[in-house]
């Protein structure tokens, strides 16, 4: 298979062109013919005309690439290693949403020929490619794994934002239903991943890798998280406390947060998920999602008890929220955890305004029913930094100063700034 990639004997097809799909698609093309396929007929329109929809990418980036882009499945017949990198949500019961990938499953298989490779890169639980994708494409195809086809997992490890950490220079994961499945999509994938390969032993262990890789993170985070709450009520910052603590040399340096996007908020409920198939009840792993979970209601109601203490009616206030994507420098506002605060603020009344320099209008609007205001005004009681992009880190207190009212509430969730030199400002960091 690798030799006949190689020679352009046969072509690659990467089925998802999101944050995943397209930088893969787009490395694979430098050395491979590649057909690119997303369902979504306004992206591949963008991308034919070398735009990213997600402006993660340059235009620069699809120049000199051998790589066809199309909303039309058929064309997957003429590929021969299909890659798979749809994504993989939780509905709103936290129940893992396997409607993408098996809907890409059953394409994939209806244009499967024998000798072909099928490898998926989206975030599952362990079994889920063998036990739940593999039927689907032997149904579809008529092909039986082995004799008829090949089967892999590879998962992704994009971090959108990250310019350093791009998808050629992130060791990768590859595993293979047998050993000449795992060599050969070694081979492929290692002749564009410059930090080289790692060959799991199994594709089961190729997947839990994957899944606990953001599981363990959130975790870490969900334990500062509950630091902040308990040192919240005691009137200790932090941030200071987290700083001192890092000075020991084996402290491990977690910033608490809102943990959104569609990795650490998303995978650990696929882990937890298999867990109780199998009739076991995950304790910690859920208890840090609790934690996390509910941290936009505690933001929320530790600004309105300060706004009483201040002697303000949360119902007439006027609140800035700053910032709506689910993490800082991108565009992408999947799982946001701010459109949650904004609507625990909602809760109480709170006349909300929110503002993000990178998120578009219309997916806010057509997601979380929400909208972003054309500008900032002035007479804010309070403001909430909400995400750390890069076009906050240059705005200083005079500029707070300047959008609020007298004795205003700046809550600086990812403590982006230093504390200001006066008390003309109630300032708090998580």
């Amino acid at each position: 298979m690798y030799q006949d990639l190689k020679n352009k004997h046969k072509k690659i097809s990467v089925i998802g062109l999101g944050y995943v799909g397209l930088p893969l698609a787009l490395e694979f093309a430098k050395k491979f013919s590649v057909i690119g396929f997303d369902i979504n007929t306004e992206r591949v329109e963008m991308m034919k005309q070398g735009i990213d929809p997600s402006f993660e990418l340059d235009s620069s980036t699809f120049e000199g690439r051998d790589i066809h882009f199309t909303a039309n499945a058929e064309e997957l017949k003429n590929a021969h290693f299909h890659i798979v990198a749809v994504p993989t949500p939780v509905d709103e019961h936290k129940v893992p949403n396997l409607r993408p990938l098996y809907a890409s499953s059953a394409t994939v298989g209806k244009y499967l020929k024998k000798g072909d490779y099928v490898v998926y890169e989206s975030t599952v639980y362990p079994g889920c490619t063998e036990e739940d994708c593999l039927p689907i494409l032997e149904k579809e195809s008529g092909l039986k794994l082995g004799a008829g086809f090949k089967l892999g997992y590879s998962p992704e490890r994009i971090n959108p934002g990250d310019k350093e950490h791009t998808v050629d220079k992130i060791l990768k994961i590859v595993s293979g239903s047998d050993g000449e499945a795992l060599e050969e999509i070694a081979r492929v994938y290692d002749s564009v991943i410059t930090a080289g390969i790692y060959r799991a032993s199994s594709i089961k262990v190729a997947e839990a890798a994957k899944v606990i890789e953001n599981t363990q993170r959130d975790l870490n985070i969900s334990f500062v998280n509950e630091l902040a709450i308990i040192f919240d009520r005691m009137g200790i910052d932090t941030q200071e406390v987290l700083e001192a603590a890092a000075t020991k040399w084996n402290f491990l340096r977690f910033s608490p947060g809102l943990v959104g996007g569609h990795c650490i908020g998303v995978d650990p409920y696929y882990l937890t998920h298999k867990a109780m198939k199998l009739g076991y009840d995950p304790q910690v792993i859920l208890s840090g999602r609790r934690i996390n979970d509910g941290m936009p209601g505690f933001i929320a109601k530790r600004l309105v008890q300060m706004l009483i203490q201040k002697g303000k009616n949360p119902s007439h206030a006027k609140v800035l929220v700053m910032g709506v994507t689910f993490k800082e420098n991108v565009a992408d506002i999947r799982n946001s955890k701010v459109a949650e605060l904004v609507r625990e603020l909602m809760q109480y009344s709170v006349n909300v305004h929110l503002t993000d320099p990178l998120a578009s209008p219309n997916e806010v609007a057509r997601e979380y029913n929400l909208t972003l205001v054309d500008r900032i005004s002035d007479g804010y009681d309070a403001v909430i930094i909400a995400v750390n992009h890069q076009h906050y880190k240059a705005l200083d207190w005079d500029y707070f100063r300047s959008i609020t009212n007298g004795d205003p509430i700046v809550m600086d969730i990812k403590a982006l700034y230093q504390k200001p030199d006066d008390n003309n400002i109630t300032y708090w960091r998580l």
